[in-house]
């Protein structure tokens, strides 16, 4: 039989690979090579840095990770000593967007400005950036694309250059991977010298990695207006993240832009299958057979006197009220990572049902073309 060592903290994993391996639970910073030392197989999330500190020796021939980004593997490593790995592309980009939609519609509320006719730039059109890029559209923006790999592979036609990004873009938000070094390297793309480029007034939105975003430098940025505000997510040097950064975003979460309910199912669901098919484990397309649903699906609107955008207003922020997530983190900035261990149900769009009343025509297409139920 086969020997896994999972971290604890996979959701929806307990008890559906016990029947056909030895499975160990272990919380991610605990996954060390003395814990890993007789396994075959490692199923994990961005806390375990698979290199050769954790795996020189060891007999792993397969990682997963349950998540969109994969810096956290030595995939070199891995390659050269042919131990298989996987990731889970495109788990979580519709909880992405869901996060993205609420801080946009925040943004617009609380400065009394609607979205219709901005423009956003999108850095990294991959899995999350092509659904923000539909929902951005949706709520009448202008877009502006940037995806060097993209363009090289496409063609120029619908993507602009980073400069053109910064000076015309009204959000910037980004959409990456994180990568360390080549032609496509994204450590630290935005620095105090494109930091500098940005049209001033301008929000900044990171949903990517921290190390995409030199922190001094936006602090620079923030405190000499260049930037409007930052949406923040991710962190340098996570779980210690930059306090001064923390207290001058305008929205500060812990990591959990990706944290929908769906997102996890999705994610687990793809290691669960590639694991199973290196392994030969008789376990095909599984997927968790029930993700909790919300509890109250149901969302009654009435239209009457309100512009399209504050009904998707009220309907984003009714599925997922970001202001909460960034209240948490203020409070207790120490508990970054428990934040994210213990976060609550989030569904997706299409777990909601929405009755609306007196309402105008576009808002209940948009409502339809996010994913909402409608009656």
């Amino acid at each position: 039989m086969i020997k896994i060592v999972a971290d604890d903290k996979i959701p929806f994993l307990k008890g559906i690979l016990e029947p056909f391996a030895n499975i160990s639970y272990l919380p991610g910073r605990e996954i060390t090579r003395e814990r890993v030392s007789s396994a075959d197989a490692l199923l994990i999330r961005t806390r375990t840095k698979c290199n050769s500190e954790l795996l020189e020796g060891t007999p792993v021939k397969f990682i997963g990770t349950g998540t969109i980004g994969f810096d956290h593997i030595d995939t070199g490593f891995c390659e050269k000593n042919k131990i298989v790995w996987t990731n889970a592309p495109g788990c979580n980009s519709s909880s992405v967007m869901q996060y993205i939609a609420s801080a946009l519609l925040r943004i617009s509320s609380e400065t009394g400005t609607t979205l219709r006719g901005k423009t956003i730039g999108i850095v990294g059109v991959g899995n999350v950036g092509k659904k923000v890029e539909r929902l951005v559209k949706l709520l009448g923006m202008r877009v502006l694309l940037n995806d060097p790999p993209r363009a090289r592979k496409e063609g120029d036609a619908k993507f602009v250059s980073l400069d053109t990004v910064l000076t015309e873009s009204d959000f910037i938000t980004l959409h990456v991977p994180l990568n360390m070094e080549g032609q496509d390297r994204t450590f630290q793309l935005f620095d105090s010298g494109v930091l500098r480029k940005v049209r001033r007034g301008s929000w900044l939105l990171n949903t990517s990695r921290g190390e995409v975003v030199n922190t001094d430098s936006l602090i620079e940025a923030l405190s000499g207006e260049r930037l409007s505000g930052a949406v923040i997510d991710v962190w340098e040097n996570e779980p210690e993240i930059s306090i001064p950064l923390m207290h001058m975003a305008f929205l500060a979460t812990p990591h959990i832009a990706g944290y929908s309910a769906d997102g996890k199912a999705n994610g687990t669901a793809m290691i669960v299958n590639a694991v199973s098919d290196a392994f030969r484990i008789p376990l095909h397309n599984w997927y968790p057979a029930e993700v909790p649903v919300p509890e109250n699906p149901l969302l009654v609107i009435d239209g009457e006197g309100k512009e399209s955008e504050e009904i998707i207003r009220k309907a984003v922020s009714y599925t997922y009220n970001i202001v909460e997530d960034d209240v948490k983190l203020r409070f207790d900035p120490s508990r970054f990572e428990r934040l994210r261990e213990t976060y609550p149900l989030r569904r997706e769009f299409g777990s909601y049902t929405i009755k609306l009343k007196n309402y105008p025509v576009d808002a209940y297409s948009i409502l339809k073309e996010l994913g909402f139920r409608l009656i």
